[in-house]
């Protein structure tokens, strides 16, 4: 299959568009070496704003599309003939799931799993949304699960300062397991959802999933805690500080 100009530029401002979102924070550094309200200064601090990211490569797309074309018209036509649905509902789950009552009904469901499992609290609630909690990417959408757990780790961990290795290391942790935990159903995952239908696959061929990302979320959450005795483990004794 021969890819189209149009499906070319897509793909390599797409790529742009990634490492723009990855070189943020060099743009705010060159900010700085700029007269405070200079041209050059705003200019590269509306570029350091990931919000914008996209957008502003997604309008250069169209700008792109317009002079492939040599029509606006057709440009418009070529966006409006795509389907939103996916990204708009993703966008809903994200904003209700970040919310007060369901951040704080997540954090209650995994207080309630920490408190099953052998060690102290601290390490227990660390455990359980790693693991447990990371399951949720397969019912309120992976992206909607990494804000809410992300949003639950920071008031409890990341604000009272963990060790930035740590830190990461929990980032990271969290970004796999819900990548895992979120195949387990046919329409939470984007990867998936996109396959889905073309492929035929439903929730209960989805179930499969649970053999496999089950155990894995489980013991990815745990395999790093030290025993519940030992206070003075790296990752224990902060944990426990925090």
């Amino acid at each position: 299959m021969n890819a189209t100009p149009t499906e070319i530029l897509a793909t390599t401002l797409f790529a742009l568009a990634v490492l723009h979102t990855f070189s943020v924070k060099r743009f705010a550094h060159w900010a700085h070496q700029y007269p405070s309200g200079s041209i050059q200064e705003n200019l590269l601090h509306f570029l350091a704003e990931t919000e914008v990211v996209f957008g502003l490569w997604a309008a250069t797309l169209f700008a792109g599309i317009a002079a492939l074309k040599g029509s606006v018209h057709d440009a418009v036509g070529y966006i409006e003939s795509l389907n939103y649905t996916e990204p708009k509902f993703v966008f809903v789950v994200m904003v209700v799931a970040a919310t007060r009552p369901v951040v704080k009904l997540a954090e209650s469901f995994i207080s309630f799993i920490a408190r099953l499992l052998p060690m102290t609290e601290s390490l227990a609630f660390y455990g359980a949304a790693l693991s447990v909690g990371s399951l949720l990417g397969s019912f309120i959408t992976e992206p909607a699960a990494m804000t809410l757990l992300a949003l639950v780790l920071k008031r409890r961990y990341f604000d009272r300062g963990i060790r930035l290795k740590l830190a990461y290391a929990t980032l990271g942790l969290l970004f796999v397991n819900v990548s895992i935990g979120g195949t387990l159903t046919h329409f939470a995952a984007p990867p998936v959802l996109m396959v889905a239908t073309k492929w035929e696959w439903d929730t209960l061929f989805m179930l499969c999933g649970w053999l496999r990302a089950s155990p894995g979320c489980v013991f990815r959450g745990i395999h790093d805690l030290p025993r519940p005795g030992d206070r003075h483990a790296g990752v224990s004794g902060q944990l426990e500080a925090a």
